[in-house]
């Protein structure tokens, strides 16, 4: 019998996690930039000491959560993630970035907002240039989960490996890709969903969900391709390298910016370094902001960036 779907927020489930863990953990603090979510409240009345409102200001949100980071504390500053990946980029640069290089410091920025997923906002919102700005700092790994249940299994990730990190998780509730149960291998960063023949998508964030269903669609017409969910941004490149190297063409699938140092340049370079014998393709937002209202279709079908539009790139990889 296939495993029930649930539909969840990963904001919800990482806090849930922590709050978990800040039962037994005394070391763990949750900084909030006045940014609320429902499993918030039992943080914040259960843990009153551990948790801090520094109210609209994302920059001090960093400082502080780097000030408890060097006394040892392991930290959780949470924001929405254009304002806090953006607004607050020096303090990320200076405090986390070069401090950690001399000392470590577990702080861990939670963005909520990923990509279009605050669609209705428009694009001060929206957030399509955080993993190349993030991936450019030396020192912060860069996370980019594409449901809830990987979201959750960051939680143990960021509690025992002793770094900065950054991690974006879409703003709606969404379906869960991997099993309940599953065993997330953050270290390795990336997992392979489906097995193709000559072409793959690598994919990360909520476009892993949109790559399922081009995948189950060209499934349907007798066409085997694969598809990668990456959501570590560093991931073991030895490991990934292999995983590509069987294919003939990948074509990656973001919701950011493309050719902007995002998940197609980090497989691009990959592609070149290891010297695979594999054709490259990539699909994103050209490098234009849309000023468009409505949900997350609407943009797409304003980015071109519909279904129709990703199933055309890829069938092309075929010629």
């Amino acid at each position: 019998m296939a495993e029930t779907k649930i539909i969840k927020t990963m904001r919800d489930a990482i806090i849930e996690k922590i709050y978990d863990q800040m039962h037994c953990n005394d070391r763990i603090f949750f900084l909030s930039a006045d940014f609320g979510a429902p499993a918030l409240d039992k943080v914040r009345d259960d843990f009153p000491e551990r948790f801090i409102n520094v109210g609209i200001a994302e920059q001090n949100l960093v400082n502080v959560a780097c000030g408890l980071g060097l006394e040892g504390f392991i930290v959780y500053a949470y924001a929405i993630t254009g304002f806090l990946s953006m607004r607050a980029y020096e303090q990320i640069r200076v405090n986390l970035a070069l401090s950690c290089q001399h000392r470590p410091i577990n702080v861990n920025l939670v963005g909520v907002g990923a990509g279009v997923s605050y669609d209705v906002a428009g694009p001060t919102h929206h957030c399509l240039e955080d993993i190349s700005i993030m991936r450019t700092l030396p020192n912060i790994v860069t996370c980019s989960p594409c449901d809830w249940v990987t979201a959750d299994r960051f939680v143990d990730f960021s509690i025992n490996h002793n770094m900065p990190k950054y991690i974006r998780l879409d703003g709606k509730p969404l379906p869960n890709v991997y099993g309940h149960d599953c065993i997330i291998n953050w270290q390795k960063g990336f997992n392979s969903l489906y097995k193709g023949s000559d072409i793959c998508i690598v994919s990360t964030g909520y476009m892993t969900h949109r790559s399922q269903e081009i995948v189950h669609e060209f499934c349907e017409h007798g066409e085997n391709i694969g598809l990668i969910d990456v959501f570590n941004l560093a991931p073991d490149a030895e490991a990934l390298a292999a995983e590509i190297g069987r294919y003939k063409k990948v074509v990656t699938i973001e919701e950011g910016f493309k050719n902007r140092g995002g998940l197609d340049s980090l497989i691009l370079q990959l592609i070149n370094e290891k010297r695979l014998n594999v054709k490259f393709a990539n699909i994103g937002f050209d490098s234009r902001y849309i000023f468009k209202s409505g949900g997350r279709e609407v943009i797409y079908q304003a980015a071109g960036l519909s279904k129709k539009d990703m199933i055309e790139v890829i069938t092309k990889s075929w010629d």
